[in-house]
């Protein structure tokens, strides 16, 4: 296929998932950095959540497959680390569908003198509550965090700020 538009690609990439939260595409997190299309040669550049976070192969396949679905033969999907992935790169729109998965969405306070953040009160994202307690720190996965709601006694994840 020759000709492909940037725009093109931002639209297929839209239907690649988060193999560890399903309801985001890899355009709601924030991780694809930039598409360059040269030709029938497209390149893809993606940020992990954290350095070494083990979704990142399942996304690269998960890209190169939505991508070869449209014809695309010439593909490179490219890691870069630098500069680190934040929570502030997350669309607004996938921290909606984080909350209404289930997961409560990131959140940041204010910044300290230091340029370090504190987090707010985590809110349940099943009754709402501002009431809850965290759990633990480490969740199933680097980026969330386990909390309870004090309110309706659920348990739920929080999708760490950072």
């Amino acid at each position: 296929m020759e000709g492909v538009t940037r725009e093109q690609v931002y639209q297929w990439l839209a239907d690649v998932k988060d193999p560890e939260v399903p309801v985001l595409s890899i355009l709601d997190l924030g991780i694809v950095r930039s598409v360059d299309t040269t030709g029938d040669n497209v390149k893809v550049t993606i940020t992990p959540t954290y350095s070494g976070c083990p979704a990142m192969d399942v996304i690269a396949v998960g890209i190169r497959m939505a991508l070869l679905g449209h014809g695309i033969r010439n593909i490179t999907v490219e890691p870069q680390l630098s500069p680190a992935w934040t929570t502030d790169w997350m669309t607004e729109d996938g921290k909606r569908k984080l909350k209404e998965y289930g997961i409560a969405p990131p959140n940041r306070k204010a910044f300290t003198a230091l340029g370090l953040f504190e987090e707010e009160e985590v809110e349940c994202p099943r009754c709402g509550s501002k009431h809850t307690q965290l759990v633990s720190r480490f969740g199933p996965t680097s980026c969330k965090a386990l909390y309870k709601c004090e309110n309706c006694k659920e348990p739920f994840e929080h999708f760490k700020c950072h």
